[in-house]
């Protein structure tokens, strides 16, 4: 039971630093912050984390893992049915973790081990969204050329890594916070799969705006404001 105290400490700690990023911006909370949160000593924080930088890195390297599991799925996608459901499991973690999101371009500046670690990330993005256009293409949702491939992916990435910055700077106030969490993630995922509209055949393309009428609230859509 001993053993077991410290793993169980620094578990939460990394829950609770996870919360107070998400809700406040990573440059905003100091371990003071979160040590007051946490109802323990700076000491005992530093005896786990003794420097903020593990703190982050600790919650990337779960990021990261996570992506990577997801990110597999990208070659099975077959239909627009299929990239839904890829493309907004995609944004629930981007969700999950949005701090880094957020406070993106501050803490690869700051922070060389993200820095060379996110570019892998966005590698790995993009391999999936291209897997998920030539899955498409294959069976048959889709007609592009294997030129339209890369770009097209390249700009489906660029929209889901820089998505929550749009959010939040349409609205600074709100746009991060938990309620508004699912209406984000769907306009997210419906404006990264609009991208392939001119490309789909009528049905999937029909398909598509089923989709998001279907989970837009009542009188908008999900490109709504």
């Amino acid at each position: 039971m001993v053993k077991k105290a410290p793993r169980r400490t620094a578990e939460r700690i990394l829950e609770v630093t996870l919360e107070l990023f998400n809700r406040f911006g990573e440059p905003n909370v100091s371990t003071t912050l979160i040590s007051s949160e946490l109802r323990i000593s700076p000491g005992n924080l530093y005896y786990h984390y003794p420097a903020k930088d593990e703190l982050i890195n600790s919650l990337f390297d779960r990021f990261e893992k996570a992506a990577q599991e997801l990110m597999a799925a990208g070659d099975g996608v077959r239909d627009v049915e299929d990239a839904w459901f890829f493309l907004h499991s995609l944004f629930e973690l981007i969700w999950q973790y949005r701090f880094l999101y957020r406070d993106l371009n501050d803490l690869l500046s700051k922070n060389r081990r993200l820095e060379t670690h996110f570019q892998l990330v966005l590698r790995n993005k993009t391999r999936a969204i291209r897997g998920m256009l030539e899955g498409m293409k294959r069976s048959g949702a889709l007609r592009m050329e294997r030129e339209e491939m890369e770009p097209t992916a390249t700009s489906m990435v660029v929209v889901l890594t820089y998505w929550l910055s749009f959010e939040y700077v349409r609205d600074p106030r709100h746009a991060l916070e938990p309620e508004r969490a699912q209406q984000a993630l769907l306009r997210g995922a419906h404006h990264v799969l609009h991208l392939l509209a001119p490309y789909l055949v009528s049905e999937q393309r029909t398909h598509l705006i089923a989709l998001a009428g279907a989970y837009a609230p009542a009188g908008a859509s999900p490109s709504a404001a």
